[in-house]
């Protein structure tokens, strides 16, 4: 049997201390395998977001075991996360937050601009990627100039451009309609199957669930439960 990509043992996260501290994770087991597609939910405060944070390396449990490719993630400096995530890790969420004044290719390049990555292989890349959403054409675009479904395909543009293993998707069609939603959840299925990144996508629809292979849910700190979608929207189109 495959051994999982992503292992959560016991993870504890508190916030604060003595008699104000709140425990916003209770001890948290999770298994994520290479190239699954999950949806995280549940009500605001029930430690989804934190565990994302964690799980993206933005943030460190107060104790339990976090193993990514069997590594302990846990016992890294700040340093060592920050370099994990430029190697391994792609980040979309629900504000876009793209440069406003700034093309489209400019703002793929800027996490291969952080890693080191010289011009030609920047712009290579950068270009590479708005094609895989479909945007190659608009890459001397600014934001002003786009639709904000175009938007959030820049923003998965500039996440896949250093060719993550896994994507986090924060609530990635929150500020979308819901024709424009279809198409961002089209587009993470599409990345998924044929490109194998692993997508964790904390949302609050049901609807954009559905295209999740996996649904785990989240109540009071904990996981609730874990369900295997056996249809998932989007996965039979060619």
């Amino acid at each position: 049997m495959a051994e999982p990509l992503i292992s959560l043992r016991g993870i504890v996260k508190t916030y604060g201390e003595g008699p104000t501290a709140f425990q916003a994770l209770k001890g948290v087991d999770l298994d994520i395998m290479r190239g699954d597609f999950v949806a995280v939910m549940g009500a605001s405060g029930s430690g989804k977001s934190t565990t994302m944070n964690i799980l993206g390396c933005l943030d460190v449990p107060t104790r339990g075991q976090y193993l990514f490719h069997g590594h302990h993630i846990e016992t890294l400096s700040r340093d060592q996360r920050a370099l994990l995530r430029r190697k391994y890790f792609g980040f979309v969420f629900q504000g876009f937050n793209l440069l406003a004044r700034t093309s489209a290719l400019e703002n793929v390049e800027l996490p291969l601009l952080y890693r080191g990555d010289g011009k030609a292989e920047r712009r290579e890349a950068a270009l590479a990627a708005l094609d895989k959403v479909g945007l190659k054409d608009w890459w001397d675009h600014t934001p002003g100039e786009l639709s904000g479904g175009q938007q959030q395909r820049v923003a998965i543009a500039r996440a896949i451009a250093t060719r993550p293993q896994v994507l986090l998707a924060d609530e990635p069609t929150g500020n979308l309609d819901s024709e424009r939603s279809v198409e961002i959840m089209e587009l993470l299925t599409d990345l998924n199957r044929d490109s194998g990144i692993t997508v964790l996508m904390v949302t609050h629809e049901p609807d954009m669930a559905e295209f999740a292979r996996t649904l785990v849910h989240f109540k009071d700190g904990l996981v609730e439960r874990i369900e295997a979608n056996p249809a998932p929207r989007g996965m039979a189109r060619a």
